[in-house]
């Protein structure tokens, strides 16, 4: 009821605003910024659900369905399907292809398949071995499979067959129909539009404090966005549900900006712009998975030197060492190592069963650990320990294994309280930021979010007339607040569910993927935006300690903007509907692609 009351209760003040407004216009005064400010937020509300809607629908309506990619023949007469590109042979209830013999081991073998169609086999080091076309399968060595050849796995004869012309068809058409994706059009106009509003709110609200540079940031973030779809549409791709939602998300972090550092937001705009084109150089280049494969020596390297760096040569503020000052620019390694990390985790199906990678990963963990205790940063480290209990999961599916390190990290957690005075004094008022003691002390920026999240109600007070940007570290750490209280909690609220959308998406995709590397990382970077997410809007609310992240995409902050368009790489990897992303080929070759609702096929 309470909830139905502000409702009703925000409607009759819109329009009593624009009634107010309307009649002072008459009377020949000039109220014209209320008048506006007062429709446009309600525009924004409308604009703003219109663009995570779109979304979400193309997501519902469309899904990666499973296709049958060659058949291994028993001598038994079974067929069994072959649905993945990687599959694990096996007796094991955890493989994708069970053979159920006593001579075949519970990880017998790997089969799989490169993007060039080219099969191959490797054994595992399995008791009975394998015989491929009469020659012995050596541990950890590839051999190749071609379409009826012979295989001798333990005791079972099976032959590779492939999928006959028919069901081939079956499977691109099954494709097509469950990749029925929205035009990305509409939603570029909403958004566009959603921005000029911006532009026009901010000229009213900030005043003599307005810099060119806004105008210019927004009219090149609009500029970027469409010329992205466009050039995507121009190879054929239709699926854009992802990156509608990084583009609105941040808009929204332009706009914050603009409200604590009028002067800052071309250079918020540089890093987005920055962010995109990594975006798009990660997803061209994760579609060779053999190269993504090849580069994790250079990508561990390069991580463990920028950590190296941080502790070094940061600066420290409030508590943590994590800002390093290079050439006037201030950067934060911590949130590229986030990439890389995700990166060097995500493993194909041979590398699973190598005890090296897995050591060597556990090592780099422990290392990224240690550099961020060393720096303060508990918050990174929370995300990155989480992260690295769903890959290390997805690597082993050990449960047991997973207790044990979450037993370590507890005591090591207990460790940091003991010896990091500033973090254990944030835990220590979690849930007590109301009383005197601390609400103008440890407790000052919880107050003051819930405060200004409360004055500004359903549709908010309007972009730059809110005051919590005036406190450190309003536009990252409080950015929840800020959109609560100038965009309104609708706003806010739908910049938390556009990052559970990505989540879903990436859900949804992963039970498809070519590849459990696609799967691991995919599932990893999801991880890290679903993590810092609850932190931030949590902390700052009081429900969880203040622990200092971003919001991703949201947050101020060049350095967290190109993190979070290059861990949205990995979900787009991810997908493999049919010309929805560049990590599958466009359309098969004769057969028909795919058209959104309402337009016509490119030629």
């Amino acid at each position: 009821m309470d909830i139905l009351a502000a409702i009703v209760e925000s409607i009759a003040g819109f329009f009593g605003t624009v009634f107010r407004g309307a009649l002072t216009l008459f009377q020949g005064g000039y109220t014209w910024p209320v008048v506006f400010t007062g429709v446009a937020r309600w525009v924004f509300i409308i604009l703003g659900t219109f663009v995570l809607i779109r979304s979400i629908l193309s997501l519902l309506r469309s899904r990666s369905g499973t296709e049958i990619w060659a058949y291994l023949h028993l001598e038994n007469g079974t067929n069994l399907p072959i649905t993945h590109w990687e599959n694990a042979v096996g007796r094991g209830k955890s493989c994708d292809i069970q053979l159920e013999d006593m001579s075949i081991s519970r990880n017998h073998g790997i089969l799989s398949r490169d993007s060039a169609g080219q099969w191959s086999y490797m054994d595992l080091g399995s008791k009975n071995g394998a015989i491929i076309r009469g020659q012995a399968a050596e541990k950890n060595v590839p051999i190749p499979v071609s379409s009826g050849d012979e295989m001798l796995i333990g005791g079972v004869m099976c032959t590779l067959f492939p999928v006959s012309v028919e069901e081939h068809m079956k499977n691109v058409k099954e494709r097509q129909q469950g990749a029925r994706m929205t035009s990305p059009w509409p939603a570029c106009a909403a958004i566009t539009v959603f921005q000029i509003l911006t532009v026009l709110q901010l000229m009213i609200a900030l005043g003599d404090r307005y810099v060119q540079g806004i105008t210019i940031s927004f009219i090149g973030l609009s500029a970027l966005m469409w010329a992205y779809v466009g050039i995507l549409r121009s190879m054929k791709r239709r699926g854009f549900e992802v990156e509608t939602i990084a583009f609105f998300l941040t808009t929204l972090s332009l706009a914050v900006e603009a409200s604590k550092y009028p002067s800052l937001v071309l250079k918020q705009f540089i890093a987005a712009a920055i962010g995109v084109v990594l975006f798009f150089f990660m997803c061209a280049f994760l579609r060779d998975l053999k190269r993504t494969t090849l580069v994790k020596p250079v990508i561990y390297g390069l991580a463990a030197a920028a950590l190296l760096i941080n502790m070094f040569f940061a600066t420290s503020k409030f508590g943590q060492s994590n800002w390093v000052t290079i050439g006037g620019v201030s950067v934060q390694p911590s949130e590229l190592v986030k990439i890389a990390f995700v990166w060097v985790g995500a493993a194909t199906m041979d590398e699973l069963f190598q005890r090296k990678s897995s050591l060597i990963f556990t090592g780099f963990s422990l290392f990224c650990f240690l550099c961020l205790a060393k720096m303060g940063d508990f918050g990174t480290a929370i995300i990155f320990f989480a992260t690295f209990l769903v890959i290390q999961f997805l690597r082993s599916g050990d449960f047991t294994k997973l207790i044990a390190v979450v037993g370590v990290a507890f005591v090591g957690g207990i460790m940091v309280l003991r010896f990091r005075s500033y973090v254990a004094k944030r835990f220590a008022v979690w849930g007590h930021v109301w009383e005197p003691a601390n609400m103008n002390d440890f407790g000052y920026q919880q107050t003051r979010t819930m405060s200004a999240a409360a004055s500004g109600g359903l549709i908010g007070v309007g972009a730059g007339k809110g005051w919590l940007h005036k406190l450190g570290a309003a536009e990252t750490d409080l950015v929840f607040g800020v959109v609560a209280e100038e965009w309104g909690m609708i706003i806010a609220v739908l910049a938390v569910l556009c990052i559970v959308t990505l989540a879903v998406f990436a859900y949804r995709s992963i039970w498809s993927g070519r590849s459990t590397y696609y799967t691991i990382a995919g599932c990893a970077a999801t991880t890290v935006f679903l993590i810092q997410t609850i932190l931030n809007v949590f902390g700052s609310m009081d429900v969880l300690p203040l622990t200092g992240v971003t919001f991703p995409f949201l947050s101020g902050g060049g350095t967290s903007m190109v993190s979070a368009w290059g861990l949205l790489a990995f979900i787009k990897a991810a997908d493999t509907r049919q010309n929805a992303s560049m990590a599958v080929k466009s359309s098969e070759k004769g057969v028909p692609e795919i058209v959104p609702d309402g337009e016509e096929a490119m030629s």
